[in-house]
């Protein structure tokens, strides 16, 4: 392939050599460096590929796109640009024969849903006979083929790269999380998304290393409706207006308000012995009754979502009912069975903001307890170990500290941290490090109507210590902590 036809959507500025030139490969990782490699320099947080200049043209790259100034020897090709992240998304796409327009793709955006809706949707339609791919931030699903995330939004060469797999492999669709670090670092640059959805925004990813204020967070989000033929939004989120101000797309809303395009209207819980769920009807540009078997208002919306971008694909209401009440999503509000007196989930909630939904979604149940098992993250803000301390602390009947993953600090210095936040509430707690125990002292107590949750690991199946990943997945810690009570109870 000549340079040319991967920088043919771009415009750019030939400092040396020549754009006719044969490449055999485009990277961005200077250790992939090989004879005939264009090396696109990325400018990133930790460090600058620009400095890995001189070090891939040794070993054999035959060219550079760059933003800076380089030296390098006479006989490597040097392409200036304004922005090489932008650069490596479109020759990403002309590389792989840009098999995003072989696709209709769905991107969803958002602070919280965005992973259960991606579900939910690829559920529904292939119940009526697409192929469905799907990026996010638990796995990439490409046929058969399953691939554990790195990011929710990959690197723009690894969606093309997924994209041109799932072409391949008879996909004729594609839902994907789109996050807001995805769109304000270009990863989705160029991607023509046939529906784009807005869920909902919280005051989430502001620091240093993600978005430099809120305002900033709100003009990434909007990125994605510049991009996309329709527009989805959540008419009753806030700053659903802000995010839109500006989108070049057709729009449609969904909601409980009575200006939603499509509401849902009479919700009301559905509760027994081992289950959680919701009912409601929807109206407007559709007329049915839907039962979900995942608990909260934030499942009505998520569903909303999934319904208003089925019927642009002509899903009859039936089968949305039926794919519906079949949906599950790994480590988001997951039912696990142990007991017929009380009910216990498994969910993702690693922060105060998505563990306060969750809590306050489960108390409008009105459980007998309300149990909350979770630790934090080492490595990370303290505030986040006060805050989910302070909100479990005022909204669980027990909260059960334990540890999540540790990285490289002592579990009792974060479980220490956590405990200065419950105790600015009166909430009642016992501390547990081995997480196994924990849950352990969890099931054997647990009393008739309880709700208990296990918050923080969701899909995760492993916890991280001292900069390595050991296997752990609750799913298998129930099974065997059951088992053990089990044969404890036989002797």
């Amino acid at each position: 392939m000549k340079l040319s036809q991967l920088l043919e959507r771009l415009q750019y500025e030939v400092i040396q050599g020549s754009d006719q030139i044969e490449i055999s490969t485009l990277i961005n990782d200077s250790r992939k460096a090989e004879e005939g490699a264009a090396f696109v320099c990325i400018s990133g947080a930790v460090s600058d590929g620009h400095r890995f200049a001189r070090e891939v043209a040794e070993k054999g790259a035959s060219a550079l796109i760059v933003e800076k100034e380089v030296d390098v020897p006479g006989d490597v090709t040097v392409i200036r640009m304004q922005d090489t992240r932008y650069a490596l998304a479109l020759m990403s796409a002309a590389y792989f024969g840009y098999p995003a327009e072989k696709l209709k793709i769905i991107g969803i955006t958002g602070t919280k849903g965005k992973t259960t809706t991606t579900y939910m949707i690829k559920s529904i339609l292939e119940d009526v006979g697409h192929k469905v791919g799907l990026i996010g931030t638990i796995e990439a699903v490409i046929g058969e083929k399953k691939i554990p995330a790195a990011n929710t939004t990959p690197e723009s060469y690894t969606i093309h790269q997924y994209f041109a797999e799932m072409v391949e492999a008879g996909c004729d669709s594609v839902v994907m999380e789109v996050s807001s670090q995805g769109l304000m670092l270009h990863r989705t640059a160029g991607i023509p998304f046939e529906i784009g959805i807005f869920t909902n925004l919280g005051h989430d990813h502001i620091g240093p290393n993600e978005h430099k204020d809120f305002e900033d967070y709100k003009r990434c989000k909007g990125l994605l409706f510049k991009q996309c033929r329709l527009g989805i939004a959540n008419i009753d989120d806030p700053w659903y207006e802000d995010v839109f101000r500006g989108a070049d797309c057709r729009v449609e809303t969904f909601g409980l308000s009575e200006k939603a395009d499509l509401r849902a209207e009479d919700t009301h819980l559905v509760s027994r012995p081992g289950y959680l769920g919701v009912a409601y009807h929807v109206s407007g540009t559709m007329d049915f009754d839907v039962e979900i078997d995942i608990p909260g208002t934030f499942s009505v919306y998520n569903s909303l979502t999934a319904i208003a971008v089925c019927g642009h694909f002509g899903v009859q209401p039936e089968v949305i009912q039926k794919a519906l009440k079949a949906a599950k999503v790994k480590g988001r509000i997951e039912m696990v069975k142990v007991s017929d007196e009380f009910t216990l989930m498994i969910d993702y909630a690693h922060n105060a903001m998505s563990l306060e939904s969750l809590l306050t979604t489960l108390k409008e149940y009105h459980p007998a307890r309300l149990v909350c098992l979770f630790g934090c993250g080492g490595n990370r803000s303290k505030d986040r170990r006060y805050e989910m301390g302070e909100v479990s602390g005022r909204l669980a009947d027990l909260s059960i500290i334990t540890s999540d993953n540790p990285r490289f600090e002592e579990p009792q210095a974060i479980i220490n941290d956590i405990k200065v936040g419950i105790g600015k509430t009166s909430g009642k707690y016992v501390e547990i490090c081995d997480r196994k125990e924990a849950i352990r002292y969890a099931i054997a107590n647990g009393q008739p109507g309880d709700v208990i949750v296990l918050a923080g690991k969701g899909h995760e199946d492993y916890q991280e210590i001292k900069g390595k990943k050991y296997p752990m997945d609750e799913r298998v810690l129930i099974a065997e902590v059951l088992e053990e009570l089990a044969q404890t109870a036989n002797i």
